[in-house]
């Protein structure tokens, strides 16, 4: 569904009465909306994020070339990422922001990683936001941090409609909606 989301292939044949034969987007068939507008709509973070062998701040601007400094530091801090930031840099977060995060992010925790992800999402000011199963590899202490800093976000975004993909139900405890899955079809 995700793929399909994010047009990655276009569905061939949906099911008549089925979300009207479609998937829509702010009331436009989804396969009208152009893509690269569709894209830059939508804030994506999966199980294990993708990291470039860049400074951090770099990574950041993935989600947003232009993004100002302003920009960058709230979206670190809407994530609560800005201080382990600082620590990299001793102190200085400008210093920290230039930290190469090393191939995939292999400098950063599973934790710092997915923090350093959700910033480049969150940096974008998406209307969708796909969290496909981003807390799972985290232990408990990290995945509470990022639960936190997903929910600062959608408060902070407001207007932000947000998928969430989990297998554990303490990932989803407030979502407005749950939907269980079984071999492809709604079982509850």
């Amino acid at each position: 569904m995700v793929q399909l989301i994010e047009r990655f292939y276009d569905p061939d044949d949906v099911p008549a009465g089925w979300l009207d034969n479609g998937i829509f987007i702010d009331g436009a068939p989804l396969k009208d909306v152009k893509l690269r507008s569709l894209r830059n709509q939508i804030g994506y973070v999966g199980q294990e994020p993708v990291l470039f062998n860049l400074s951090i701040e770099e990574n950041i601007k993935l989600g947003k070339p232009d993004a100002t400094a302003a920009e960058i530091e709230q979206a670190l801090r809407s994530t609560n990422s800005y201080e382990f930031v600082k620590e990299f840099g001793k102190g200085s977060y400008e210093t920290g922001l230039k930290t190469n995060v090393g191939q995939g992010g292999g400098q950063l925790s599973g934790g710092q990683k997915q923090r350093i992800a959700l910033s480049r999402a969150f940096i974008k000011k998406p209307k969708l936001l796909i969290f496909d199963e981003a807390t799972s590899a985290l232990d408990k202490k990290n995945e509470m941090e990022v639960q936190k800093a997903i929910e600062d976000m959608k408060k902070e975004l407001k207007s932000v409609t947000t998928i969430v993909i989990a297998h554990r139900l303490s990932t989803v405890r407030q979502a407005d909606h749950i939907i269980v899955l079984k071999k492809g079809k709604i079982a509850e």
